[in-house]
């Protein structure tokens, strides 16, 4: 049984199997183009992020009922299970659906019939957090934000996505005051493709209690030393990093650095479908490429049930953590 994990960075739309799309594309009576579920999977190669986010947004046309996102949330849910995950934060993209004609109570309806049920089926315990498209305008995010109200009971917080160049998080800053005065939670993702100061701006302007990526803070020596002090948890994805051309190499990774500095980092597989590995897939390559020995694996999964949001449940923090400490590595 892989080390017991929650998962922090997590596109539930980026757990699209090429089987899958292609299920969901006959059940909708869709053509994907592309031969077959081979050629689709070759697609999976992505010069940088835009390559990546033509092709994600592409294949989310499968995405049509109810039941096409209970079906992706469950498939996700069995994965993540297997590999380990105990706890699962899952971002969605509301305004990609809604551009679509796709409405929001059938993402939300949809995905929590898998979410609600997930404890039991799987031994997954969730949150949802929805996510703002960053390359849209702060009037979209805004109203996004008001599309969910009836739904607030199942949303736990906010996020921000895609394209990160260009797009700097201040241009939210009022959506962010208004999902805090609804008390949501606030995490963005910043240092990827952005710069250092994005990661500030997320901080500063949009009071996010995780940033999601965060790579870049090593340029900074001064955030880095900011990011130790305040304990703010930085959602890893290194699988993602490296197929996207963040890094060259998983060897080239400064996971190891960023941990001897003394940042709260979590791992976790971003776009799975995409990116070639889910959570315990994630934890196996750090391991075998950065050489990361086992304490510091358990730091890495102690970190991620210390910064998901279950403020609402010490008690299930408790018990996760402990499962982590009783752990015995191979």
């Amino acid at each position: 049984m892989p080390v017991p994990k929650a998962e922090l960075h997590l596109h539930i739309e980026g757990t699209l199997e090429p089987e899958l799309a292609f299920g969901l594309a006959a059940r909708n009576g869709l053509t994907l183009p592309f031969a077959g579920t081979e050629a689709l999977r070759d697609a999976y190669r992505f010069q940088d992020l835009q390559s990546f986010l033509d092709l994600y947004y592409e294949l989310m046309a499968v995405l049509r009922t109810e039941r096409d996102f209970e079906d992706l949330a469950d498939a996700y849910l069995a994965r993540a299970a297997a590999q380990g995950v105990r706890h699962a934060e899952i971002f969605f993209d509301p305004q990609a659906h809604l551009a679509r004609g796709v409405a929001m109570d059938t993402a939300v309806d949809g995905l929590w019939r898998a979410l609600g049920r997930s404890e039991q089926r799987h031994g997954v315990s969730t949150r949802l957090i929805m996510c703002f498209l960053r390359d849209e305008s702060a009037a979209s995010a805004l109203a996004t934000l008001e599309a969910a109200r009836p739904h607030l009971d199942r949303i736990t917080g906010v996020g921000l996505d895609s394209a990160e160049a260009g797009h700097p998080p201040s241009k939210f800053r009022e959506v962010y005051e208004a999902a805090a005065a609804l008390g949501l939670r606030r995490v963005a993702h910043a240092g990827e493709e952005g710069p250092p100061e994005y990661i500030t701006e997320a901080l500063d302007v949009l009071g996010v209690e995780r940033v999601d990526h965060g790579l870049r803070c090593v340029e900074d020596p001064a955030l880095v030393r900011r990011l130790v002090r305040e304990r703010i948890p930085l959602t890893v994805c290194p699988l993602s990093n490296v197929r996207l051309r963040v890094v060259d190499t998983l060897a080239d990774h400064p996971l190891p650095a960023m941990l001897d500095a003394g940042l709260m980092c979590t791992l976790n597989s971003d776009d799975p479908a995409y990116f070639g590995g889910y959570a315990g897939d994630t934890f196996d390559a750090v391991r075998e490429t950065l050489g990361l020995g086992r304490e510091r694996l358990r730091e890495l999964a102690r970190n991620s049930f210390l910064a998901a949001f279950l403020d609402d449940d010490e008690e299930r923090r408790a018990r996760y953590l402990a499962e982590v400490e009783a752990y015995r590595f191979d």
